[in-house]
């Protein structure tokens, strides 16, 4: 038997506001940070796992991962790798924690981030990147690990199996192809609300040069500089580059729809959150009001039961997974399975710190082992902070290179952990003394470090 002897979870932040890389019209000043956890066993393993957050709150989620921990400690890795399904739901269903959500926000979150580590382990111990692991796996395999709760009147067992093995046939050839080609990227890069004209201009440029057929910009400012940086963005491009935009959820309903029809002589490809994600109803009516632009959602979905109802209703015509939104693995391949039953391409969610080399393995899953496809599918490349990863997600003549490293991307260096554990690591104390800092979302906190000190 090997046992789980300790669950250790680090609140990690970086400074990105003092460069406004991550600002739009919501999230105004983010220092893009993570909630991180590492199981280790008795004979010397450990799995990695982390979610995203913006900073304030990172701490919460921490806790919230100490929670769920005692639910894991002193179990059997074996047994808990053997049945991934079973241990998601030892966690996701837990009769206490639950209340919490149930199956949203923080408690989601943080169940995830710990299945994901269960899941690093079991790729490391099968000498496999997380996603060449899931795609060998058979079809009877993956419907084990859904959870099929509250979906089973869109998606059962029977017809996520039927999918699985109507993509066996070339399984084997797309795998090499991946492998070889990698899997297709768009850039959120140049488009920060934030960032000046110039910068926006130089860094379109940039990402055409590069290789990328579409790039990102952010949305709901004001209408007036959303047509200036649209028009500005268009002209740099060309015609043939594809410019989706994001509102962040900004807009009421039929803001949405006058605002996203304003900007259309610039030719916007997606709608990316146009409205609250709990909207659902009124992404479907956004989605007939702003026809022929696509309308795209799912970063902030809670869970595999809300995608459902997006995809009945019509809603939606891009599914955005978000690789530590849900709980972890198994819940995106529900996800992914959904929305192959519903036709819908999966373009996943990738602006923050890990959120690349995590979630690049469900696109290399999804076309290897579920859709077969690649067209009309990108997911979103953030050049930000890859340096600080065991394995950075690479991505060249925009597309990501497949990884190659045992385990699901999200191991950290130990320098970078200890630099910006916050609020006592170096680098914290070092923004602590830059004086330009305190009318950002790092001064912010720099006022947490400042009272901790003070009591």
């Amino acid at each position: 038997m090997t046992a789980i002897t300790e669950i250790v979870t680090r609140d990690i932040r970086f400074p990105t506001s003092l460069e406004l890389d991550g600002s739009d019209a919501v999230n105004v000043d983010p220092d893009y940070s993570a909630a991180y956890v590492e199981i280790r066993t008795d004979k010397g393993e450990s799995g990695f796992g982390l979610v995203f957050t913006c900073g304030r709150g990172n701490e919460i989620l921490v806790n919230a991962m100490r929670s769920y921990a005692h639910l894991l400690e002193g179990r059997d890795v074996d047994q808990l790798l053997d049945d991934l399904g079973g241990a998601s739901k030892l966690l996701v269903h837990d009769s206490q924690l639950r209340w919490l959500g149930p199956e949203k926000g923080v408690t989601q979150m943080a169940a995830g981030g710990l299945i994901n580590a269960l899941w690093d382990l079991k790729a490391r111990r099968a000498g496999k990147p997380l996603w060449r692991l899931l795609a060998e796996m058979s079809p009877e395999e993956i419907v084990a690990a859904v959870d099929f709760t509250h979906i089973r009147n869109a998606l059962n067992e029977e017809q996520a199996l039927e999918i699985l093995r109507a993509a066996e046939p070339g399984k084997a050839e797309r795998i090499a192809q991946l492998q070889t080609e990698g899997y297709p990227a768009y850039t959120t890069s140049p488009g920060w609300l934030g960032y000046s004209d110039e910068k926006l201009v130089r860094l379109a440029k940039e990402a055409v040069a590069d290789g990328y057929t579409q790039i990102k910009l952010k949305v709901g400012g004001t209408l007036d500089d959303d047509r200036r940086r649209m028009r500005l963005a268009r002209e740099a491009v060309g015609p043939d580059i594809r410019i989706a935009i994001d509102a962040n959820q900004k807009w009421e309903t039929y803001e949405a729809i006058d605002w996203v029809n304003a900007l259309a002589e610039y030719d916007p490809y997606w709608i990316e959150e146009p409205t609250s994600t709990d909207e659902i109803l009124g992404h479907a009516e956004i989605r007939r009001g702003v026809a022929p632009v696509k309308v795209a959602t799912g970063e902030a979905v809670h869970n595999r039961i809300m995608f459902k109802q997006l995809l009945q209703a019509e809603a939606i015509d891009i599914l955005q997974l978000d690789s530590t939104r849900v709980a972890s693995v198994n819940e995106n391949l529900a996800i992914v399975l959904l929305a192959a039953r519903f036709g819908v391409p999966v373009c996943p969610h990738a602006g923050g710190v890990g959120l690349c080399e995590l979630v690049q393995h469900f696109s290399f899953f999804d076309y290897a082992a579920v859709s077969a496809t690649q067209e009309d599918r990108v997911t979103e490349f953030v050049d930000h902070l890859h340096e600080h990863f065991a394995e950075p997600a690479v991505v060249e003549r925009g597309r990501y290179l497949a990884p190659q490293k045992p385990g699901n991307g999200a191991e950290m260096l130990a320098s970078s952990l200890d630099e910006w554990e916050f609020p006592d690591g170096p680098g914290w104390a070092r923004v602590a003394g830059q004086a330009a800092a305190t009318s950002s979302g790092a001064a912010s906190a720099l006022n947490s470090i400042e009272e901790r000190t003070a009591g």
